[in-house]
């Protein structure tokens, strides 16, 4: 009986301490890889105590956010494109080929502002509209 209230104290604490920490602000550059130029409008709310925020980001603008925003921003966006591979066996399989990125945040906490290089430099696809 008392392992289970110290699991749960020590959960409650490790929660606290993870909700603290992905509420520290970040600076950083919201880059909006498929649409240039344009603004992304989402909401977000990821602990159950939190409030829902509505964030508004514009492609290449500074922004202060919260870390776990810029976390969502940066794990949420982005798709597979499969590929065929043939085993050894000679039986062909599907897998992911790579993941392209549709947005991000781009951090400025550890990176000199002009160190940053052009969106394309950085090996993240860019989708473009075909004709």
């Amino acid at each position: 009986m008392v392992e289970a209230t110290e699991k749960k104290e020590t959960k409650k604490t490790n929660l606290k301490y993870q909700h603290d920490k992905d509420r520290e602000t970040v600076k950083g550059i919201f880059r909006f890889y498929e649409c240039r130029g344009a603004t992304l409008s989402f909401v977000y709310k990821a602990y159950k105590e939190d409030d829902v925020e509505r964030y508004d980001l514009t492609d290449g603008q500074i922004y202060s956010i919260p870390r776990g925003v810029a976390c969502h921003l940066n794990k949420s966006g982005r798709y597979p494109i499969h590929e065929y591979k043939m085993e050894e066996n000679g039986t062909t399989s599907q897998h992911i080929g790579k993941k392209v990125a549709r947005y991000g945040f781009q951090s400025l906490e550890f990176v000199d502002i002009s160190d940053i290089e052009a969106t394309g430099s950085d090996g993240i696809l860019e989708v473009t509209e075909m004709l």
